[in-house]
């Protein structure tokens, strides 16, 4: 089966919450076949995804959407998310720092121009883009790969 041109189905994901309980979270994705999917935007609240992961997503009845069990393959992508306290706008802190990230490589999606979610290709060092956001001072996380994978010692 060859993939379409444009993503044609939502996987949807449970993100725990401090609740005890899950938000869900879809993302547009490629259906593969036999449940496979391979994603095509970034999670804004789901960890240990990236844009272009493949998964295995089996329709779920309840739920009315192909569900989220694994990541199938990698692909190559990182995932991080900032919250900015002045909105990105072109020529301020939070803007030139987004240029510095695109410079680097790294394409994004905004939630809106406080929250935003960062594509790092495997082509683009990790270290270098934690250090631009650290030096930013910005509040920001590793979603994929987290925090507790990247550092299981701390």
């Amino acid at each position: 089966m060859s993939q379409p041109t444009e993503p044609n189905a939502k996987v949807l994901f449970r993100v725990p919450n401090e609740d005890g309980g899950a938000d869900v979270e879809t993302l547009w994705a490629y259906d593969l076949g036999s449940d496979k999917y391979k994603l095509d935007n970034l999670p804004y609240y789901a960890y240990g995804v990236s844009s272009d992961d493949i998964v295995l997503a089996p329709f779920d009845e309840d739920e009315g959407f192909p569900t989220f069990q694994q990541v199938v393959s990698k692909s190559g992508n990182r995932t991080i998310r900032i919250i900015f306290d002045l909105p990105m706008e072109s020529g301020n802190k939070s803007g030139d720092l987004v240029a510095r990230l695109v410079a680097l490589g790294c394409d994004f999606e905004g939630a809106n121009k406080k929250y935003i979610v960062v594509n790092i290709p495997h082509s683009v060092d990790l270290k270098e883009v934690a250090d631009q956001l650290s030096l930013a001072e910005v509040i920001w996380e590793y979603a994929d790969p987290t925090y507790t994978e990247l550092f299981p010692d701390d």
